[in-house]
């Protein structure tokens, strides 16, 4: 990859997820609490039925958890990207056929699939923590993050309790947008080019790449409303899951007689590991587990909201997923633009995704 060190897409991946956390937090708080089982009973006029106030209280509650996570996340979903897209397309193009065997949308879908489940296993504790402080009463005197963490402090391994919702949705979301993006941007750039537009600034870099990411992420957004919302609803009952299965295991902790250094009473570690093994085994019940399936929290939207509970918060998530893949993405490409330049090196444009 001519122009750009693995330090330059870890610094660029970086400065990208910090730009877009600051900005669009807000609306991703609102989106959270819109989907919430809460909404209703919190968040709106009970004679009118409209939002409160209290919907717009608060709206970085969460964020520290989310900037200290974000920033590896997004450094190992984009080395992952840009080094498979480059195995992938190596494979792809030595196969007989000179254009490769695969379309390169495929490439693009594999690549960024395969770069979002390692993203994924940093990011859903910070998600989980988020989601819950969200929804913590604005004004409360403890800081929100705290407070959320308080409540894992007995059970830490439920803050991974969300990954395969959260894999789940992003999954088909970079799969359906990183092609539609890779495609729209080519357009956008040859269009230009049999205009006599092109300058080859990094402005004009950055400003079609927005675009291109904004516009696929936002169909994308609106596609995967369902899954998010199923996936908040698992991440919002993480602390309630972790508060009942610490609940169960203390009598169990007593009676085996296990305690540490300053003789307290500690919940045997096999025990941990064993309910994590349960959860991620996907061949045990529901109700085996002890908490609820993705299928049956569906079930639970749709009797109570109908089909169109589903849909809620749809078009604050396209808005929000315009607004921050088109920063996301434009603030990467154009600091990698950046860096190397710093160096006099030049990156190919063939390597800017």
């Amino acid at each position: 990859m001519a122009g750009n060190t693995n330090s330059d897409i870890l610094i660029a991946g970086a400065i990208a997820a910090f730009t877009v956390d600051l900005l669009v937090y807000p609306l991703d708080t609102i989106k959270t609490r819109i989907q919430s089982p809460d909404y209703a009973r919190f968040y709106t006029n009970p004679s009118t039925g409209k939002p409160n106030a209290a919907l717009f209280r608060g709206v970085y509650q969460g964020i520290t958890s989310v900037v200290i996570a974000t920033l590896p996340s997004s450094g190992a979903f984009f080395t992952t990207y840009e080094r498979t897209k480059s195995l992938f397309t190596q494979l792809n193009t030595t196969s007989s056929s000179p254009n490769g065997f695969l379309p390169i949308a495929v490439v693009h879908a594999g690549a960024s699939s395969l770069a979002e489940l390692v993203s994924c296993a940093i990011l859903t504790p910070a998600e989980v923590i988020k989601q819950n402080a969200q929804m913590v009463k604005a004004g409360s005197p403890t800081n929100a993050t705290i407070q959320t963490l308080t409540k894992f402090k007995s059970n830490p391994l439920a803050l991974w309790r969300g990954y395969t919702a959260l894999a789940g949705r992003n999954l088909p979301f970079t799969a359906m947008q990183f092609p539609m993006f890779e495609r729209l941007k080519l357009a956008i750039k040859e269009y230009r080019d049999r205009r006599g537009l092109t300058t080859g600034t990094i402005w004009e870099s950055g400003t079609i790449t927005a675009f291109s990411a904004g516009s696929a992420g936002a169909v994308a957004a609106v596609i995967t409303t369902p899954i998010d919302v199923v996936k908040t609803r698992i991440m919002l009952s993480a602390v309630d899951n972790a508060a009942h299965e610490a609940s169960q295991a203390q009598p169990r902790a007593k009676a085996d007689g296990l305690v540490d250094a300053l003789g307290k009473s500690v919940v045997s570690s096999k025990d941990t590991l064993k309910s994590a093994a349960r959860n991620l085994n996907p061949m045990i019940k529901p109700e085996q587990k002890g908490r609820r399936s993705s299928w049956k929290i569906g079930q639970e939207i749709m009797a109570e909201k109908g089909f169109k509970g589903l849909w809620r918060g749809g078009a604050l998530r396209a808005v929000w997923t315009f607004v921050g893949a088109g920063l996301y993405l434009g603030a990467y490409e154009s600091g990698r633009v950046y860096l190397a330049a710093r160096r006099g090196e030049n990156v190919d444009e063939e390597d800017l995704f």
